[in-house]
């Protein structure tokens, strides 16, 4: 099962804080994702694998390590899907929990 994080899987939140800042360290994306660096590294490979996600060197940097992770046209695809899918889930979540409310204030008589 992959991490989740208030039901957003990691790769969502990974994709989600690229497309915000295609700068960030894999130590930040670590952070904002909430998951280890070795997770992070882990999941940033999987991501470029699928082709979500090219990465960029600064060779003219003094920081050698400085990468700029850009989303590719099938990342922001995936990012959108993933997206949307958690937005139906919480929308049916928001549903049942509603019916359920309904439901106690009835059986209270409120």
């Amino acid at each position: 099962m992959d991490h989740e994080v208030n039901g957003v899987t990691r790769d969502t939140l990974i994709l989600i804080e690229l497309a915000k800042n295609p700068q960030l360290t894999q130590r930040e994306i670590a952070r904002k994702s909430q998951i280890s660096l070795g997770k992070a590294n882990y999941a940033l490979r999987a991501l470029i694998a699928k082709g979500y996600i090219k990465v960029i060197n600064f060779k003219d940097s003094k920081n050698k390590t400085k990468y700029l992770y850009l989303l590719t046209p099938q990342g922001m695809y995936e990012k959108a899907r993933l997206t949307a899918d958690f937005l139906a889930w919480k929308m049916e979540e928001y549903e049942r929990l509603k019916r359920e409310i309904d439901e106690l204030n009835k059986t209270l008589g409120t």
